[in-house]
């Protein structure tokens, strides 16, 4: 195991949300630098009624409270990423991880975008401040970012990239974006 550096001077943590399957448990899963906690759990018939896999067909689990990973950015600056569960059930969750993060990186499937919506309120219901990652499926297509920021009714200020959360650089980019706009904002 990678043990912190004691120079590490700034730690910060950041959730990664996003809806029911669009890929939050692989993007701590590709990006953090020690074996990430997941709460993997097999899909059941008790999540029939409750989750939804008509866009997600090939998926058999599913996160039951949280993921957790960590990642260094430099020698003063290490994040700490707090998956959240897409699921509705388990919003309440939402307000324990939230305490205390800067922000969000909100993952979102251009395929399913209405799905974003309620994960939106959350983060804003909680003041986060968040960056939008539009995760590509193979064999979906690449939307131009400005009609995603238009369908989601997205400020101009909101950061949003696109991204591949199984691939380490990509989902590491898209948390630079999210750190280089609390940045901004903070200063």
């Amino acid at each position: 195991m990678k043990h912190l550096d004691p120079a590490v001077s700034h730690a910060v943590k950041v959730l990664i949300v996003g809806h029911f399957g669009v890929g939050k448990t692989t993007c701590i899963g590709s990006i953090s630098e020690i074996k990430p906690l997941q709460t993997e759990e097999e899909i059941t018939e008790a999540s029939e009624g409750f989750d939804d896999l008509s866009g997600t067909p090939n998926k058999t689990t599913t996160t039951v409270a949280m993921d957790f990973g960590r990642l260094t950015l430099s020698d003063t600056l290490v994040l700490y990423l707090f998956g959240t569960p897409g699921q509705e059930r388990f919003k309440e969750m939402w307000e324990g991880l939230s305490r205390g993060a800067l922000g969000a990186l909100v993952l979102v499937d251009p395929e399913r975008l209405h799905e974003s919506f309620p994960i939106l309120d959350l983060v804003e219901r909680f003041g986060l401040t968040y960056a939008i990652g539009v995760n590509h499926f193979d064999g979906t297509p690449a939307y131009p970012l400005d009609e995603v920021r238009e369908a989601l009714n997205l400020s101009d200020e909101t950061p949003i990239v696109h991204c591949d959360v199984r691939d380490r650089g990509s989902s590491g980019q898209a948390l630079i974006t999210l750190v280089e706009h609390l940045m901004s904002i903070l200063g």
